[in-house]
């Protein structure tokens, strides 16, 4: 006498994250494993300026990210030191997911009207977007010494002026 057993097998996939989604999706570079991986580190925040790509790119043993964040539409008001604060906590997530990470290039971003006819892409290409500000934090500075240098422009931190006056709030 034959006894037959059935049995059933289910596997169950677990859906990604919305932080799992956004870094696969905004990752980009020679290292796009790394940037994907900081990319998991720093959108599980909801940052009140939106990081919108994450770049990782390796170069004869030189780690460099690259971080872009768009400068309009934020989550919340913003000062122009709550702007330096996102980057001074980004920079400590990034660092702590990518211990060989040497420096991270920020930049903000706004885009640029473009004409309906307006050719974006390729060898005649006209900009999209602006740069409004930029600063590249090495791994040996310091947080607190980031955010001094940060909120003036000087030392390697460009700010565009105008920009400022548009897209920050005062303190009153």
């Amino acid at each position: 006498m034959f006894a037959l057993t059935a049995t059933s097998s289910v596997a169950f996939a677990s859906a990604p994250s919305v932080a799992d989604l956004d870094a696969a999706a905004r990752a980009v570079g020679n290292r796009r494993d790394i940037a994907q991986n900081i990319g998991r580190a720093i959108f599980r925040t909801r940052w009140p300026a939106e990081v919108n790509q994450v770049s990782a790119n390796e170069m004869d043993g030189h780690l460099i990210v690259g971080i872009r964040i768009w400068g309009v539409k934020f989550h919340r008001p913003l000062t122009r030191a709550d702007f330096v604060d996102e980057i001074v906590s980004l920079t400590g997530d990034i660092f702590s997911a990518t211990p060989d990470a040497e420096e991270i290039d920020f930049w903000a971003a706004v885009p640029i009207d473009v004409r309906k006819d307006e050719v974006v892409s390729g060898d005649l290409a006209r900009p999209t977007s602006r740069t409004v500000f930029s600063l590249t934090v090495l791994r040996r500075e310091g947080a607190q010494p980031l955010h001094e240098r940060a909120m003036e422009e000087n030392d390697g931190v460009f700010w565009d002026a105008q920009w400022v006056r548009d897209a920050f709030r005062s303190v009153s």
